[in-house]
């Protein structure tokens, strides 16, 4: 049985994963539309998944909280969800009108219960940031800088276009912890490219 999910899969079928997707567009193995969600649920059981890929797809989302609760729904304890989004500050996140939220280095806490110590959302997933990683090109001003991490975070963090796109990796935590518990700080890896 195959314990991968590929959501949002687009043109990227993958034979080891279950492509799910929406519209006749793509080849899916599951077709479904993340939009839908919290008023329907993913096609599966609770606890069903081991890994996920979701590449290019969180940013056009209009609920991701209700999504990304949805997949913890569907994920083993301890699995592991691989996450692409466009960098918040990039031209690639600012100039499809398809996107309809930006990401950045600490966007991804919203996603764990660390960020709800204040105040509740009703958001009932929790997932732990296992890794960040900024994927730097060329032709940014950072390129140069991969003796000097620090500075080049320093410049991610307040500069446009030095980060192309971002990773995530976050990891299923089950049962979810209370907010006052959740407080963590996660690794951030560059990719020079």
């Amino acid at each position: 049985m195959i314990n991968k999910l590929h959501v949002g899969c687009g043109n990227d079928y993958r034979s080891d994963f279950i492509n799910l997707d929406y519209g006749k567009r793509h080849k899916t193995d599951v077709e479904f539309d993340l939009e839908n969600i919290p008023l329907a649920r993913l096609p599966f059981p609770g606890d069903r998944f081991e890994h996920m890929l979701m590449s290019h797809v969180l940013e056009h989302l209009s609920n991701p909280l209700a999504v990304m609760q949805e997949l913890h729904r569907v994920m083993k304890p301890g699995g592991t969800i691989e996450i692409h989004v466009p960098y918040g500050s990039s031209d690639n996140a600012f100039e499809d009108p398809t996107h309809k939220r930006n990401y950045f280095l600490g966007s991804w806490q919203y996603f764990s219960q660390a960020a709800y110590q204040r105040a509740d959302y009703g958001y009932r997933g929790d997932w732990r940031i296992t890794n960040r990683t900024l994927r730097i090109a060329k032709h940014s001003p950072a390129y140069h800088m991969q003796e000097d991490l620090p500075n080049a975070l320093r410049l991610a963090m307040t500069g446009r276009n030095v980060v192309d796109e971002m990773s995530a990796l976050l990891t299923a935590v089950k049962p979810i912890r209370k907010p006052k518990d959740a407080s963590e700080k996660a690794p951030i890896s560059f990719m020079f490219v």
